[in-house]
């Protein structure tokens, strides 16, 4: 008998160019892909309306998503296959669908554990092991966060794992597996950063989101591989700090005006 619901959630793949598409125009890609596909999708109120449509963990831009989820909100009941087959026949090449479950109305993917992968040149290997090694050894590894509000955050309790491992041309694979708890979580970009391995993506290397667990969907047997649970381990930033942070963002944002992946936007 074919699954029917009106709350469908899907796994998807971003991959290719894809992966250079914000968040928001992807939202705005998927959108005319309902309306393309003449599904009866519900819609938000207010004076803009949009589909309801919920990604579980946004994708930072440029990182290529393997196993992502979205859920959708439909009128009535559809058949699970034929709208995910009919959603296949829509996708812009990159943004490939590839399984659908039916899940009850109240329920929402809430992230678990996610998986980052990236190459790692033979020259890295060594010393990015040695780093992910000692780091792991350390009872604290503390970040600096502007937002929502300036602190350090002690990002440890959520490495699950960070592993180096070889590859048959004798580079490396970097493995960053990550919990995913209510207040918050450890961000690629700095790790990549505190790895000092930063560099390679404006070298051309890409970083890829290989695993997006979600916590209705597995179920665990070992009582002590669980995601931490308690409030987040913070500090206050001193006014220094934050004054060069706010320097560093102000001078990012002015050198990346006005350029898209693609060159500079000419209104």
């Amino acid at each position: 008998m074919p699954a029917t619901g009106d709350k469908l959630r899907f796994r998807f793949a971003k991959t290719g160019t894809l992966r250079l598409l914000s968040h928001h125009d992807l939202m705005r890609c998927l959108e005319r892909m309902l309306r393309r596909a003449s599904l009866p999708f519900k819609s938000t109120a207010g004076f803009h309306p949009s589909p309801r449509i919920v990604l579980a963990q946004s994708l930072s831009l440029g990182v290529l998503g393997r196993e992502e989820v979205l859920e959708i909100e439909f009128l009535q009941p559809l058949d699970a296959d034929s709208t995910l087959a009919t959603l296949r026949e829509q996708s812009p090449l990159g943004l490939d669908f590839t399984s659908v479950r039916v899940v009850p109305m109240k329920a929402t993917a809430v992230p678990r554990r996610i998986v980052y992968r990236i190459e790692l040149p033979p020259e890295r290997v060594a010393a990015t092991a040695s780093r992910c090694a000692d780091f792991l050894a350390q009872n604290k590894l503390w970040v600096n966060r502007m937002k929502p509000n300036p602190k350090q955050l002690n990002i440890r309790p959520y490495l699950r794992g960070m592993t180096v491992d070889p590859l048959p041309d004798a580079s490396g694979l970097l493995t960053l597996d990550l919990w995913v708890t209510q207040t918050g979580t450890a961000r690629v970009d700095e790790l990549l950063k505190l790895l000092d391995v930063a560099d390679l993506l404006d070298a051309g290397a890409i970083a890829e989101r290989a695993v997006l667990e979600i916590r209705d969907e597995f179920t665990n047997t070992d009582a002590a591989d669980v995601p931490p649970d308690g409030p987040a381990d913070t500090l206050p930033l001193d006014p220094a700090t934050i004054a060069e942070l706010t320097r560093k963002e102000e001078e990012l944002a002015a050198a990346s005006w006005a350029i898209s992946p693609a060159g500079p936007v000419v209104e």
